[in-house]
């Protein structure tokens, strides 16, 4: 699939519970930011899309653990596309320890971005409008997923 996008946090206090260690669903919400600033990257407002009647819900999710972050150290959101289509779209995820875009820019090519892994997983969604029917985002938006496609590789 395409590159991974590269988003750096520090790890707020509120993340964090009394073992000093960010609380697990911590991690999800990073996922959230990393696809948010992923359709972001590509070009794309998650508020336009949800002014134009566009919503993407979670259909499923995986998590799995290695490594635990801190309180007020740097981490880096890896998101990538996993599969598309014009219904259905799945997110790779990475968070890895330290800010990794000082060395590499907020673009990684390869199978796996370099680093501590923390946390990986994954998500899947599906293009719904406000009655959360399903659309086909390609008919709905073609602007808009060719910018996707572009980012995620799938362009050619």
């Amino acid at each position: 699939m395409g590159k991974w996008f590269l988003h750096p946090l520090r790890v707020r206090y509120q993340e964090t519970d009394q073992m000093g260690v960010v609380y697990h669903v911590n991690y999800l919400n990073w996922f959230e930011i990393g696809r948010t600033e992923w359709v972001r990257r590509a070009g794309i407002a998650y508020r336009e899309l949800e002014a134009r009647g566009l919503l993407l819900p979670v259909t499923h999710l995986e998590a799995s653990f290695q490594q635990a972050a801190h309180y007020d150290e740097w981490i880096t959101v890896c998101t990538r596309i996993s599969e598309m289509t014009s219904l259905r779209v799945g997110f790779e995820s990475r968070v890895l320890g330290g800010n990794l875009t000082d060395s590499l820019g907020d673009l990684y090519e390869g199978e796996e971005p370099p680093g501590t892994l923390l946390v990986k997983g994954s998500t899947r969604h599906v293009w719904v409008n406000k009655e959360w029917k399903p659309v086909r985002f390609a008919r709905e938006a073609p602007d808009w997923y060719d910018k996707m496609t572009v980012l995620a590789g799938l362009d050619g």
